[in-house]
Order: structure tokens, then C-alpha cells, then sequence
């Protein structure tokens, strides 16, 4: 950057520059306590990286067709008939669980207490402790569209053509750490969402890749992608699946054919505290105890005659989310003495050596000088643009101390490199 005194009183004039790069500014769960179901048993934990999605946010039709036959377990007395809909008598996550400010989507409502799937025209599967008996199913409502489909528009009523109620419980089966499922037939033929399709053959292999959909701590839909199976027991198998109680009875699939590889059923503990909130339980990959998934061999003895296995390409998982990137400060302290009445100024340069990303750019000026009316300033970018962040403004104004934004003025051509002053 360069800055140039106007002829006046000789005296003797100090500059410092820092150029700021702003991160945060690039493009872009415990079990329900409403639930009668899902409150002992629970499927949760974040492993790795969170993966979970909202449906906005995937632009892979095949994950969304997946998330399309989701349904969510609500408590029918959370329903409030309205006309042609229902109201949904929802909680806010954040507040609910007293989640700590970092917490991902605490901003959003709960509703559901457990997930399911649907796999046949009028069946659902889930897990057994989700409906252990018919009175508990006959209070159950399964819910589909319960998804934030565009940002901020996260659902309050929903079509009671999306609302359907149990009959009858075709099969329940809870075996302490073993199998774990519920098979449902509902009150009628479900309209407008396609029934999935399931390993019908054979078994799962150690590393298989997942992808779970469901209703983690009860929020709308998400979408998890990024886990595999980490072990293999009689039928069940361990796997490192972010997912929340809520997600119970989710559907997880093998990310490369798409079928039904079994039903999420238990796992970690959800949380863990924080000070005076708390906060998701975090595990690497190969971490903590893995999340149970009763494997779809062990329910198939058990299913209505749901067709045979339709080929699917491969599922391409969605892209994570990038991380916030942080605040850099790249400073020059030297003093620059200049002399009064020079044309030519005279230049202070510092080294940036990050690329701003997108991040927002903002050039601090400090200049001691009694008539900030005498001064121009300029930065110069490493590619030789040059941007003038003050000319002659501010009269008999005292010392030249402010920042200036750069990010729209120099657009695309910031970069690492010398920026002088």
C-alpha cells in the first residue's frame, strides 16, 4: 500500500499495516423426551466428521428417492387435526436438550421419537422397542415429509395424505443385544412414495460403506453418509453411523447398491456436558463401541413377499460441508517515517501467505498525521492492482486509524503474495 502526504508543515509521520482475512464467511442429539418407544435403547453418536444433511442440501436424486419412503414415529397426540393437515406439536431441539451455542441444528424442532422405513406398499420396518406392543402401536403415527426441502422452511403442518396409523404389528422382536426390529402393516395403501428394496441375499462385509436416513433426536429428515461396518456378529453388525435416538428403526443401506442392509437400533450414549450445557458425544472412526444395526437376514423369514432385488448404481456420497475458516492476521509493525511534501510517498509491503478463499479481506491503516486531508492511500495486490482506500478525505482531522474492506473491490484476483502500502 502506498500513501502520499500533500506539502505542509514538515514533520515526521508513522504508518502501520495489517491485512485481515475473516474466516467464517465462505460459501456456504439424547433421545426425544416426548417419546414412549425410544427412551432406553438408543442409536447415537457423531464419528469422525458430523455427516448428517439436511434434503436441501443433497443434489443426489438417488439418496433423495431413499429419503422419500422415510417415515417418522410420532406420538399421535402430537398431531393437531387441522383441515385437509395436521399441525405438528413440535420442541426446539436447542432448548429441549439445553444444548451448548456450537451445537448443529439446535435450531430446528423435534417431533418424531423413532424412524422407519417403508417396504412394501402398506408396510413399514423399524425397531422392535420402537412399537413393543400394539397399544403402543395403535398411539403411533407414521409420518412421511417430515424435511426441511429448502433453507429456513422447516415444516409446521404436514398433509394428513402423509399421516397413517398402525393396524396391526406383523412381527416385533427385541432379543437383549441381538436382533431388533418391528414389522408394521398400516392403515391403507401409502400414496405417492415408493417402497425400497433389501438385501434379500447373502450378507454384508466388514468395510461395506453406509448411508443412514432417519430422524436423529427426532429432527426432519438427515441424511448420513461416510460410515461402514466395523464388525460382524450373528444378527447384528457394528458400524460408525452419526446418528441420535430418534434415528432408531432408521433404514441403513449399503452406499453402493442402495438396499436395505438392516435397522439402526441401538449405540453411544448421545451427549455429553459442557460447562452448563452440553454438547454431542464425538468418537473417531474406529472409536467407542459403534452403533447396532440388526442385519436385514435376520427379518427376511419374517417379511411379506416384497419383490426381488432391483439393481442400483452406486450411491455418491454427498460432499461435507466445508470448515469455517479462520481469522489470519498478517502485520507489518515497522515505523515509516516520511517526509512532508513528497509526490512520490513512500511504501510499506507485507507478506501474505494464505489465499483468501472468499474469506472477507479488510486492509487496517494506522497513520499519524495532524491533516488526514493531505493523505492518499493505496494498496497495491500481487498482481499489481491498485485500489485507493483514501484520498484527500477529512479536512483537519487528526491520525488516519480505520479499516477497510477489499474483498469486492479486488474480486477474484485475491491471492498470496506482497501487498503493499
Amino acid at each position: 500500500m502506498k500513501w502520499i502526504s500533500l506539502p505542509r508543515a514538515a514533520q515526521l509521520l508513522f504508518l502501520t499495516l495489517s491485512i485481515v482475512l475473516l474466516g467464517g464467511c465462505s460459501a456456504e442429539e439424547s433421545n426425544n423426551s416426548k417419546s414412549a418407544g425410544d427412551t432406553k435403547i438408543a442409536a447415537n453418536v457423531i464419528y469422525g466428521a458430523d455427516g448428517r444433511l439436511d434434503l436441501y442440501q443433497i443434489s443426489d436424486d438417488r439418496l433423495l428417492t431413499l429419503a422419500d419412503s422415510t417415515v417418522a414415529l410420532v406420538q399421535t397426540t402430537d398431531l393437531s387435526a387441522a383441515v385437509d393437515s395436521f399441525n405438528l406439536n413440535t420442541n426446539n431441539y436447542g432448548s429441549m436438550m439445553n444444548l451448548c451455542p456450537s451445537e448443529k441444528y439446535r435450531e430446528q424442532d423435534t417431533l418424531a421419537f423413532c424412524s422407519g422405513s417403508l417396504i412394501a406398499p402398506d408396510i413399514i420396518l423399524t425397531a422392535g422397542h420402537c412399537v413393543q406392543t400394539q397399544a403402543l402401536c395403535d398411539s403411533t403415527s407414521f409420518v412421511f415429509g417430515f424435511a426441511i426441502k429448502s433453507v429456513g422452511n422447516s415444516p409446521k403442518s404436514i398433509s394428513n395424505q402423509e399421516v397413517y396409523r398402525c393396524k396391526e404389528i406383523l412381527k416385533s422382536e427385541r432379543i437383549g443385544d441381538g436382533a431388533d426390529f418391528a414389522i408394521v402393516k398400516l392403515d391403507r395403501v401409502v400414496s405417492g412414495h415408493k417402497p425400497l428394496s433389501l438385501r434379500l441375499s447373502g450378507e454384508a462385509s466388514v468395510q461395506d460403506p453406509l448411508v443412514v436416513i432417519g430422524h436423529p433426536a427426532g429432527l426432519p429428515t438427515k441424511i448420513a453418509s461416510g460410515g461402514s461396518i466395523r464388525a460382524i456378529s450373528a444378527d447384528f453388525f457394528q458400524a460408525n453411523l452419526d446418528s441420535y435416538g430418534g434415528n432408531s428403526g432408521s433404514a441403513v443401506f449399503n452406499a453402493q447398491t442402495g438396499l436395505i442392509e438392516g435397522v439402526l437400533v441401538r449405540g453411544e450414549m448421545d451427549y455429553e456436558r459442557q460447562g452448563t450445557c452440553r454438547i454431542s458425544k464425538i468418537c473417531a472412526d474406529e472409536g467407542c463401541r459403534g452403533e447396532d444395526v440388526t442385519k436385514i437376514s435376520a427379518v427376511r423369514a419374517f417379511l411379506p413377499d416384497v419383490g426381488g432385488i432391483t439393481p442400483q448404481p452406486p450411491i455418491t456420497p454427498p460432499p461435507a460441508a466445508p470448515e469455517p475458516q479462520k481469522n489470519e492476521i498478517f502485520l507489518s509493525q515497522v515505523h515509516v517515517a516520511i517526509p512532508d511534501n513528497s509526490k512520490t510517498g513512500i511504501a510499506n509491503s507485507t507478506v501474505v501467505n494464505s489465499v483468501p478463499n472468499g474469506r472477507k479481506v479488510i486492509v487496517a491503516v494506522n497513520i499519524r498525521h495532524t491533516y488526514i486531508g493531505d493523505l492518499v492511500v493505496k494498496v497495491t495486490a500481487p498482481d499489481g492492482k491498485v485500489i485507493t482506500l483514501h484520498e484527500r478525505a477529512g479536512g483537519s482531522q487528526r491520525n488516519l486509524i480505520r479499516n477497510f474492506e477489499v474483498t469486492s473491490k479486488l474480486g477474484k484476483i485475491l491471492k498470496s503474495g506482497v501487498y503493499q502500502i
